[in-house]
């Protein structure tokens, strides 16, 4: 799958080794997803490129903070996507990841996955209003079909610290989504368009603060 070889120079491990462990967990999302609901039926036959690809294509928006291992916060992981192919991509940099999921199942699933895969990652099998946001936040925090936009920022924003940058998966009312989140927030963003769904985008947000009332 010569798909991967071209991110392979943020990978932390070489791309052969990168490639074999993506496959491995190709292979258990479907095996698990047979008996459970992680991703969509529709979305099988293509879960190398809607899935894999989907996640590996954050890697080139990605900040590596200087002196320091990068910290990931993926929120509603779900069936692992996009922390488990980032996490698998990054294993050797020193990158830590921290998956929150509340659906036991999913826990399980992402565990297993974390477990058979080695992987610098830890599951909050609860909801993301249960962590303390007091502690150090993270770099990065990620985020793909969880909820709107709006919503999204509101469950986030208490983790966000200066240096924190937020790049989440958007769909086709991306726009829409964005002028509703400028009622409540301030924000940056920087808009890139989807390597794996021609209505898709990645938003790659900074500065996220609640708008200050006049």
């Amino acid at each position: 799958m010569p798909e991967v070889s071209r991110y392979a120079q943020w990978f932390g491990r070489p791309a052969g080794v990168v490639q074999r462990d993506l496959e491995s967990f190709a292979v258990l999302l479907l095996k698990w997803n047979a008996v459970q609901n992680l991703v969509s039926r529709e979305t099988e036959k293509s879960v190398w490129n809607r899935h894999v690809l989907d996640s590996l294509q954050l890697l080139p928006l990605i900040d590596r903070p200087e002196g320091a291992a990068l910290s990931v916060l993926d929120v509603g992981s779900g069936g692992g996507m996009p922390a488990i192919p980032l996490a698998i991509a990054l294993k050797g940099s020193g990158a830590e990841f921290t998956l929150v999921e509340p659906i036991g199942k999913k826990v399980s699933f992402l565990r297993t996955a974390i477990r058979e895969l080695g992987l610098p990652a830890k599951v909050h099998g609860g909801r993301i209003e249960d962590i303390d946001s007091r502690e150090t936040p993270p770099n990065l925090i990620t985020s793909r079909a969880l909820a709107d936009l709006p919503s999204l920022l509101g469950l986030i924003h208490a983790f966000f610290g200066p240096e924190t940058v937020a790049i989440l998966h958007k769909g086709k009312d991306h726009a829409v989504e964005v002028a509703e989140s400028r009622l409540a927030w301030d924000f940056d963003v920087l808009l890139t368009n989807s390597a794996t769904d021609e209505r898709g985008v990645l938003l790659r947000i900074t500065n996220l603060r609640p708008k200050t009332e006049v």
